[in-house]
């Protein structure tokens, strides 16, 4: 396959969003054309086919668009999944469904506000510590009764597609993380730091430009 036929994605290193794309394709081993972009000068290239002009977009080879991360990680689980991320007959995408939703809609507003609290300024920063302490409470729980993992004994599209937010929550104040009673959500965590998997997808690309060779992730 020549690189002008792959997926074009558009992704930034550390954004939790782009970070779970990434992870899907990685493990379902779809390769892409990847653009990494700077957040304050967004490629025109970019902005021309998605509107809402946030990463991860990612353009197919016929020019259908794909801009929400969770459907960049389905799009690619559903042409390969080697190692059952969806289950074993896709029987686990109810139950992802559910957690991804919760993260993104409940989970994630509070972790905004707590690691920029400075932004809302209408309550403290431990405010909003406590409600993302909520939902660590609520996957801690998950994590010690349901195997290691949130669904069960083995990693799955849950795990990848909240992972990164938990990172990024656990790393505004790491020494209070690692001092909370939390210890599945820490032992998980560290899991996924420490895996190959982590480190394929975190390597570092310099900004892309249209005149540059194609990067082949």
């Amino acid at each position: 396959m020549s690189a002008p036929s792959l997926p074009i994605l558009y992704s930034f290193r550390r954004c939790p969003y782009a970070m779970r794309a990434r992870l899907a394709l990685a493990s379902a081993g779809v390769r892409v054309e990847l653009r990494e972009i700077v957040l304050r000068d967004k490629p025109p290239a970019m902005l021309a086919i998605s509107h809402k002009a946030t990463v991860p977009v990612l353009q197919l080879p016929d020019g259908q668009v794909i801009d929400e991360s969770y459907d960049i990680m389905k799009w690619a689980l559903k042409k390969s999944d080697p190692h059952l991320w969806l289950g074993k007959e896709g029987d686990l995408i109810q139950a992802v469904d559910v957690l991804v939703t919760t993260s993104d809609q409940e989970f994630k507003p509070w972790l905004d506000r707590y690691k920029y609290a400075d932004r809302y300024p209408e309550l403290s920063q431990e405010y909003y510590r406590d409600q993302c302490e909520l939902w660590f409470s609520k996957l801690n729980h998950q994590l010690e009764t349901g195997g290691g993992y949130l669904l069960g004994e083995r990693f799955s599209l849950a795990d990848a597609a909240l992972l990164p937010f938990i990172r990024q929550c656990a790393h505004v104040d790491k020494r209070w993380f690692e001092t909370t009673s939390y210890h599945a959500l820490q032992h998980w965590l560290e899991q996924f730091l420490e895996s190959e998997l982590f480190q394929v997808v975190m390597k570092k690309y310099a900004p892309w430009q249209p005149e540059d060779a194609e990067i082949i992730f």
